[in-house]
């Protein structure tokens, strides 16, 4: 999640290249560990790698997270969505934690300001399920009533609620700034306006092609971190990775409109999420500030749509989600926002594809496929996961 270039099982190198490596590591190679992908994700693993040695992150935007990582709700997620088991369950759960002690600790603006997640009918199976998780899972939830939620929030309609304690909002700017702070405060070197070119294993270190200010020059690691989001698969590609273990790639936009009317909610606003969890449905956000804004919807892209332009024709699809959990919206004050392209390994009607941290069976080098949401969320605890790897590679 961070730039074009962007973001997991992994066991690379044979044990005798890595002990030999060992030996003359400081003259063989010129950094320990080379990023590629600017975003939250790598630079959380920028954050977790500089504690076991040298750290090179390349990001080919001018700003760290400029697409997925910046381009999102900005949610704090409690965890409840995901399939049993899967990575972004056990990530996101995890990373909440970490997430909300790093804000803590860095003064990351943040708030939490919990969530709603609305039925339009009593005894919904689907709020039920999403409760019997909750329990399973240890998450904090209560069940809220009709009578409940319009004490609570006037505005929504619905007939029965879930509300989540520890759903919360933060600037991720200002975390991916702070990441970006912390990293080079603990020795890592992150250039911008750095595009990855090319990746040659050559044992026992990658020599990296690299293309920086219409300059192009080479660098030397041992160990490639691939964390470039939308961009993961072409990386892989051009880092030898055997196509059979690069999963396919679907680009799928939301967008989101901002609303120029009084703010009527304490609270996110969620219905139910959609089937197979293509989206969490057009919600209610809040930005620190208090800017209500709707979004995402979902578009899956074909290889001919690109960009991020949110079109007014959308304000009536818009409009008509949203006055189903909010009926005194006024549809004039929607104003179209912006734009985010998730890069998902499944298409719209297919189960959702977990999280997938693909080792290199034979070379020194982890690739991260399918990083979307929670990946906000589970981003320190995905650099956790990834350092894990890393050591238990060598």
């Amino acid at each position: 999640m961070s730039s074009d270039l962007n973001e997991p099982d992994i066991s690379c190198c044979d044990k005798e290249d890595t002990q030999d490596s060992e030996v003359n590591y400081s003259n063989d190679s010129d950094f320990d560990y080379c990023i590629v992908g600017g975003g939250a994700v790598g630079l959380a693993i920028a954050y977790q790698l500089s504690d076991q040695g040298s750290v090179l992150l390349l990001e080919r935007h001018g700003l760290f997270g400029s697409e997925t990582s910046s381009r999102n709700s900005e949610v704090i997620h409690a965890g409840l969505y995901y399939p049993s088991g899967s990575l972004k369950e056990r990530l996101c759960l995890r990373g909440k934690a970490l997430l909300y002690n790093f804000c803590e600790t860095f003064d990351v603006p943040h708030q939490r300001c919990g969530k709603l997640i609305v039925a339009q009918q009593i005894n919904s199976p689907q709020l039920k399920q999403l409760e019997e998780k909750a329990q399973a899972l240890n998450i904090a939830v209560e069940r809220w009533s009709k009578q409940q939620i319009l004490q609570q929030e006037p505005a929504v309609c619905a007939e029965e609620a879930l509300y989540s304690p520890t759903t919360g909002i933060i600037d991720s700017h200002a975390y991916m700034q702070t990441l970006a702070q912390q990293a080079e405060r603990k020795g890592a070197l992150l250039m911008r306006h750095t595009c990855f070119e090319l990746a040659t294993w050559q044992a026992p270190v990658w020599q990296l092609q690299l293309h920086s200010e219409q300059q192009s020059f080479n660098i030397r690691c041992r160990f490639l971190i691939n964390a470039g989001g939308l961009s993961a698969q072409h990386i892989a590609r051009n880092s030898q990775l055997a196509p059979r273990l690069i999963p396919p790639l679907y680009r799928c936009r939301g967008h989101y409109f901002s609303y120029s009317g009084r703010n009527p909610f304490q609270h996110l606003i969620y219905p139910l999420p959609e089937a197979n969890l293509a989206g969490l449905g057009i919600h209610a956000t809040l930005d620190l500030g208090g800017q209500l804004r709707f979004g995402p919807d979902t578009q899956y892209l074909n290889e001919h749509q690109h960009g991020y332009d949110v079109s007014e024709n959308l304000r009536t699809e818009f409009a008509t989600a949203i006055s189903r959990y909010f009926p005194q919206l006024d549809a004039n004050k929607l104003h179209p926002d912006y734009s985010g392209i998730r890069p998902k390994l499944h298409q719209a009607h297919e189960t959702t594809a977990d999280f997938l941290l693909q080792n290199d069976p034979q070379k020194p080098a982890l690739h991260l496929f399918g990083i979307e949401s929670p990946g906000l969320t589970a981003s320190l605890a995905i650099a956790e996961e990834v350092a894990r790897k890393v050591m238990i590679s060598k």
